[in-house]
């Protein structure tokens, strides 16, 4: 089985604390870490950019991706939200077990 790692940015702690209960009650992520405030600097819509953000770091399975950014494109206020997937190539046997039972029953 095959875990991932999503990242995702909100203007505010409020709405990243919101769009990570959803998914940790929803049981498509396992744990979301919020850590903020962090700059971002980026060029949208042909300007460059300089905001406050929080940063979500969201720990699921792989096979769960289309749910979860299912759910935060309808929780998110962004146009164009942040939404990228980093594969776990490894993690101590433990933890692995314990996100695997906190999230969504595989289906077999």
């Amino acid at each position: 089985m095959s875990f991932i790692q999503v990242m995702m940015t909100t203007e505010t702690k409020e709405q990243a604390m919101a769009i990570a209960r959803h998914l940790v009650e929803e049981k498509l992520a396992a744990c979301v870490q919020v850590s903020g405030s962090i700059e971002s600097i980026y060029r949208w819509k042909g300007k460059v950019e300089l905001s406050q953000e929080f940063l979500c770091l969201i720990k699921t399975r792989e096979v769960l991706f289309p749910n979860v950014e299912t759910a935060i494109k309808k929780l998110h206020p962004y146009e164009t939200p942040e939404i990228i997937a980093l594969p776990i190539v490894r993690g101590s046997t433990e933890y692995l077990a314990w996100l695997d039972d906190a999230l969504l029953p595989r289906s077999r």
